[in-house]
């Protein structure tokens, strides 16, 4: 079979001869190849470079977040020094505090319990880790936060015991008497048994006796409520002062009372005058503290003048 061939003209725009090609059908199919071969390799090394470019792109935004994650990392270990730093003074300060409020120190077990690595199923450990020298910073710095974490916490419950401790203990202060109630001379002391000046027979005293003019300022002790003024056989016009965790003062002989049931008073507020109302020889105060229902002697409560607020 004749191979079949075409003949293609090649005509000129303007002067000149024409030409004409003749191509076999063969020489066309091959040359039809070879363009395709040609366009399906220009298409892929086409594709080929952009991929390339894209990616060395993207490898250097990478390197770049890398760099910037790196830097990060590295002030956020610094600031995490920083804060255990501050977390370890602050402890030594909590001892301090604690010491002052009464407590004990806290105790070692428990300030173990602050220390060490997380605790938990860590889900992510695993690819943390996968991810190099960065990746183990990063765990190292999660293990420390939770550390810091766990102290702090430890830290901020102990204080809350100390402020607590250091507020009772304030207000216990305030409400135990310390001071003299009036300006005078002491004539008689507390004791289980003493003559009495009017009667002549042995009997308790059961309070301190205070000698002093007529109108005498008798100041409170110390804070408490007023809770009774009465006039009591033998003693007169008397007032009481609840100052709680179970003491009371008693004042008796007074001449004039200066508050009244209810009323809360403070150390240093005058309360009454001195007089000699009810059974006495001469102006002065008759002045008991009691604790729990029983008398004691009030010269223990009474401070130097200097440690009194």
């Amino acid at each position: 079979m004749a191979d079949r061939r075409w003949t293609v003209v090649l005509v000129p725009h303007g002067d000149g001869s024409s030409r004409s090609v003749r191509v076999s059908l063969r020489a066309f199919r091959i040359l039809v190849g070879v363009l395709a071969v040609l366009g399906v390799s220009a298409v892929v090394f086409g594709y080929v470079t952009i991929t390339k470019a894209i990616n060395l792109t993207r490898l250097d935004r990478l390197e770049r977040r890398n760099e910037l994650l790196t830097e990060e990392l590295g002030r956020a270990q610094h600031l995490i020094a920083a804060l255990g730093d501050t977390i370890s003074s602050i402890a030594e300060r909590d001892e301090l505090v604690r010491l002052l409020a009464g407590l004990d120190p806290t105790d070692p077990a428990v300030q173990l319990a602050g220390i060490g690595g997380p605790t938990g199923p860590w889900t992510e450990r695993e690819q943390i880790l996968s991810e190099g020298s960065e990746g183990r910073v990063a765990l190292d710095m999660r293990s420390e936060l939770d550390n810091l974490i766990r102290r702090a916490n430890l830290l901020a419950n102990s204080y809350g015991d100390a402020v607590d401790s250091l507020q009772s203990h304030r207000d216990q202060t305030q409400r135990t008497p310390s001071i003299w109630p009036t300006k005078g001379w002491l004539t008689s002391n507390f004791a289980s048994s003493r003559m009495h000046p009017i009667f002549h027979e042995a009997r308790p005293h059961e309070g301190i006796d205070v000698s002093a003019a007529e109108g005498t300022p008798i100041f409170a002790p110390a804070a408490g409520r007023v809770v009774n003024v009465r006039t009591m056989t033998g003693y007169g016009r008397t007032v009481t002062i609840d100052h709680g965790y179970g003491v009371q003062t008693f004042y008796a002989h007074v001449s004039k009372v200066l508050i009244r049931v209810g009323q809360w008073v403070e150390r240093n507020n005058k309360i009454a005058e001195v007089g000699s109302t009810g059974i006495a020889t001469g102006p002065h105060l008759h002045y008991e503290v009691i604790v729990n229902g029983r008398p004691v002697d009030p010269r223990d409560f009474i401070l130097p003048a200097k440690v009194v607020d």
